[in-house]
């Protein structure tokens, strides 16, 4: 034995000392490798659609009715069935609408609880005891554990088990006990969330669906590129809190920023004002239908029309002091001819919709005035000083990454950058090329820097130029385009300047062996593994499907936004992966949490099995097996150390 092994042994031995401790933590571990596979549950492009999101949460993508009816067959109606899905999806508010009519409130406590208790014992029953016992909510531990391992059905309990749910009833504790099991049975469901990108932006409500997955353990984020464009602005980078402020503008979303984040958008409202207050603005309407006032509407605009000039501005300065982005094509403002008003895109000369632009100087184009300058350092202050948007950026910090592996699944939101014979992309930081894993694993180093930075009180130089580009950059992973159009779609008419070539990546993804190499160079095994990409929606009405290269590949943004599904013809897709295989689910649109909740109309979900295993997969199967066994054979280790004598048990 090495002296490494004899330190390391010693180090283990502190947590268990003596041979029965031990031993009884292989008998566990070897025991938890025989359960079930836990159900993990893929979900993407959320873009702010807080309600959808939430049901679809709590709906498990429906799983959730679909334990219902393993657990009750035809025992219940399917009336009695969808009732008890939209309590346990709306416990509260389902509660409520329920006892309003409820003529013998009692006796409905008593069948819900029993019903809820099995369903719940369903949802329990691929878990370890100590599993559940940490997911128990602290007030009612006790009695949950008990009704989850005693049965109505042991004539030798049958009083103990009906005195307990008669005493939850008797106390007045009902709702506040249906609420909680309800809201443990939807922890059960879902072993392990995977958010595969893109929370921010085009929906109302992002800090919602933030602090909802703020209260769930198992989660993870792969950063989409409307994410890393907010944690950019939440370490205080102007170029990325003007294109933020833009994009709220553009789909009416500034109480977003305003309201939720407590963001200080006064100082951009005077400044607007006071420089276009007698411009129409037209170019700068919201994509969105709105119930403003017209006094309302053209500010707005006007604001629109502001923070755009200056992401403008911007964009050309970080282009400017980053040559290795190579994106000085895509600089426009000092190709306006002003007295013309036109503009050169591409050696073309085009007419330009708008080309009052009071603040740019021909001569220093991308110069901000002095008054926009202090504009940005109060929105630059205030972003800084949002406690929500600090706390929201830490938590995507904490529990993301650029891409994932697990259980044999490559997670990532946009792309690997390919040149389109398929070899890996490459672009030079520093003195260095980049390309396939190496340059992601580069990014997200890059962006954990800036973020360590500001923790320690340090100044970000070059890195919060990075999200920038992860944001729109022509090799980004996160964007997967070659330029970000932004200017054309506002500014020009010709509808051929607008278009945004895709990187090779998305028509080759479809073909299988481009697919394996990818899975390769991430180190998966590509006969079976899989890879979960997000970020462009699947037109599944003009017959798009989303699985690519024979089923190696699975697309799962259907639409959740509502600015897609005119596009999509659906409202998502979500992916299952649970101990028997994988299932996608394809969502239509959710009409409303009232009526969800009134008329119990769920989302309508059709799910296709992709896959099916012929063995049920155990937890010896997953990344956490492998873990498990590792730890096994740590543990065998230091018991032949007891057992000759080469470690000392200590006595307890």
């Amino acid at each position: 034995m090495t002296d490494l092994e004899l330190r390391f042994l010693k180090s283990l031995a502190l947590r268990y000392p003596t041979i029965q401790k031990a031993s009884t933590e292989i008998i566990n571990l070897k025991a938890i490798l025989n359960l079930p596979k836990g159900t993990e549950h893929f979900i993407s492009d959320i873009h702010g659609e807080y309600e959808a999101f939430i049901h679809i949460l709590h709906n498990a993508s429906g799983v959730i009715k679909r334990k219902i009816n393993d657990v009750f067959k035809d025992n219940l109606r399917q009336s009695e069935k969808s009732q008890l899905a939209t309590l346990i999806y709306y416990p509260k508010e389902k509660l409520q609408h329920i006892l309003r009519t409820e003529k013998d409130p009692e006796e409905w406590y008593r069948i819900t609880l029993h019903r809820l208790i099995e369903v719940c014992r369903n949802a329990s029953s691929k878990y370890t005891r100590s599993k559940v016992r940490k997911l128990l909510p602290p007030d009612f531990a006790y009695v949950i554990e008990e009704l989850l391992h005693e049965r109505e059905s042991d004539p030798n309990k049958i009083d103990y088990y009906n005195s307990i749910i008669n005493a939850i009833i008797e106390t007045k504790r009902a709702e506040a006990f249906i609420y909680e099991i309800c809201v443990l049975i939807r922890r059960l469901t879902i072993d392990r969330l995977h958010i595969v990108g893109d929370i921010f932006d085009r929906g109302p409500s992002p800090d919602i669906i933030l602090d909802t997955l703020m209260q769930y353990r198992d989660v993870d984020f792969q950063w989409g590129n409307h994410d890393i464009l907010w944690m950019g602005a939440a370490l205080g980078s102007q170029a990325c809190i003007a294109s933020v402020v833009r994009m709220a503008g553009r789909y009416d979303n500034l109480s977003t920023i305003e309201e939720n984040y407590g963001i200080n958008l006064l100082p951009l409202a005077t400044f607007a004002m006071d420089v276009y207050g007698d411009d129409p603005c037209e170019p700068y309407k919201p994509k969105t239908t709105t119930n403003y006032s017209e006094p309302q509407e053209m500010l707005i605009r006007r604001m629109h029309k502001a923070i755009s000039i200056i992401q403008w501005k911007l964009d050309g300065q970080v282009i400017d002091r980053n040559p290795n982005f190579n994106m000085e094509s895509i600089k426009r403002l000092h190709r306006i001819d002003f007295e013309k008003g036109t503009v050169e895109i591409d050696g073309k000369i085009y007419p330009m919709k708008d080309s009052r632009f009071p603040t740019v100087d021909p001569k220093n184009p991308y110069g901000l005035t002095e008054a926009e300058k202090k504009v940005l350092e109060k929105l630059q202050a205030s972003f800084l000083a949002s406690e929500k948007l600090q706390r929201h950026a830490q938590f995507l910090f904490d529990k993301g990454s650029m891409y994932l592996c697990f259980n044999s699944n490559l997670l990532f939101h946009g792309c690997i950058p390919l040149n389109d014979d398929g070899t890996f992309q490459e672009m030079q930081i520093f003195d260095k090329k980049y390309s396939g894993k190496a340059l992601i694993d580069k990014f997200e180093e890059i962006v954990r820097r800036a973020n360590a930075n500001k923790k320690l009180g340090l100044p970000n130089s070059y890195e919060l130029d990075y999200f920038w580009y992860l944001w729109q950059g022509p090799i980004s992973p996160l964007f997967g385009k070659k330029k970000m159009a932004t200017f054309e779609m506002y500014l020009v008419e010709d509808k051929q300047t607008h278009e945004e070539e895709k990187n090779a990546y998305f028509h080759l993804r479809d073909n299988e062996e481009v697919v394996c190499k990818i899975l390769e160079e991430f180190g998966l095994d590509p006969k079976s593994s899989h890879i979960v990409n997000g970020h462009t929606p699947v037109k599944w009405k003009r017959g798009e499907s989303p699985v690519k290269a024979n089923g190696k590949l699975i697309v799962i943004d259907g639409g959740m936004a509502k600015a897609y599904q005119s596009i999509t013809g659906i409202a998502g897709y979500t992916l299952i992966y649970n101990s028997y295989g994988l299932i996608l689910a394809a969502h239509k649109p959710f009409e409303s949490k009232k009526k969800a909740i009134e008329e119990e109309l769920d989302i309508s979900t059709t799910q296709t099995i992709l896959e099916r295993v012929t063995h049920r997969k155990r937890v010896r199967d997953t990344d956490i097996g492998a873990e498990l066994q590792k730890q096994i054979e740590d543990l065998e280790f230091l018991l032949k150390a007891y057992r000759e004598g080469k470690i000392r048990e200590q006595s307890m």
